[in-house]
């Protein structure tokens, strides 16, 4: 019986752990966003191409945030499954996800709304990375 139980309590460990990286990015998204529109001034936009300038709003922010951090939760539960390496492996895919994902600042129409952007994307980086890394199992 102790068998059964202590790998589930370590799931269950787990799981509550991985669940507060995904909260915690997405708080830190919605306060970075918070201190950049409402306190700074900062208008968050974007146009790609020819297209019209659109507004990033905060409930943009928290869905791409959250919908991230669990995509993230996602690989590094499946890399758990298939090597003995998901740690390193999916550190190094998060931080290369990361740095790709700095290009959306550059569709920016202005110099401080590319800042915000850039700055809401390593924040959200920072808090979730480090600590969903840490919750990776050994195999």
């Amino acid at each position: 019986m102790l068998t059964t139980t202590a790998p589930a309590e370590a799931g269950i460990k787990q799981g509550r752990a991985r669940a507060l990286c995904t909260v915690g990015g997405t708080l830190a998204a919605a306060l970075a966003w918070v201190v950049e529109v409402p306190l700074l001034g900062i208008h968050l936009t974007y146009r790609f191409g020819t297209g019209h300038i659109q507004t990033i709003a905060a409930g943009r922010v928290i869905g791409i945030a959250m919908a991230a951090s669990l995509l993230g939760w996602l690989l590094l539960a499946l890399l758990e499954r298939r090597t003995p390496h998901a740690r390193t492996l999916w550190t190094t895919i998060a931080l290369v996800t990361l740095a790709a994902s700095l290009a959306m600042p550059l569709a920016a129409t202005t110099t401080s709304a590319a800042a915000g952007l850039a700055v809401i994307h390593l924040t959200v980086g920072a808090a979730v990375i480090p600590a969903m890394a840490r919750t990776a199992r050994a195999r």
